[in-house]
């Protein structure tokens, strides 16, 4: 089964890192996502720009409205996530705990939704 793992935390925390510290969390995630995709568990992992470089995109009454910035004022903003092939839950709550940035932020866990008929 397919899950992703939505990787949240405050950007600030990042940017109060020092520069070797923000490296070896950095190398940290890619050797995480390479052991993943050694033992053939991973999809795609992807960290994600600034939230300030976002964009909201609605479409109400058949108009498009955008905005700057994500949709909701939180104090967590999504940094990026990680998809991946695991056999139930309990086994991807285990890889999503071993996922670096949860020391500092937190994962959400989610089954990708099978659309019927696709």
């Amino acid at each position: 089964m397919q899950y992703v793992c939505l990787v949240y935390g405050e950007e600030k925390d990042l940017h109060a890192m020092t520069t070797e510290r923000l490296a070896k969390l950095d190398a940290d995630s890619l050797a995480y996502d390479r052991s993943l995709d050694q033992r053939g568990m991973l999809i795609i992992a992807q960290a994600l720009q600034p939230v300030k470089t976002s964009k909201t995109v609605r479409r109400r009454k058949g108009k498009r409205l955008i905005t700057d910035g994500p949709f909701a004022e939180t104090k967590e903003q999504l940094l990026g996530f990680v998809m991946i092939e695991a056999k139930d839950l309990d086994e991807a709550l285990e890889i999503a705990g071993e996922i670096p940035l949860a020391e500092i932020g937190t994962i959400e866990v989610r089954a990708i939704y099978n659309v019927p008929g696709s």
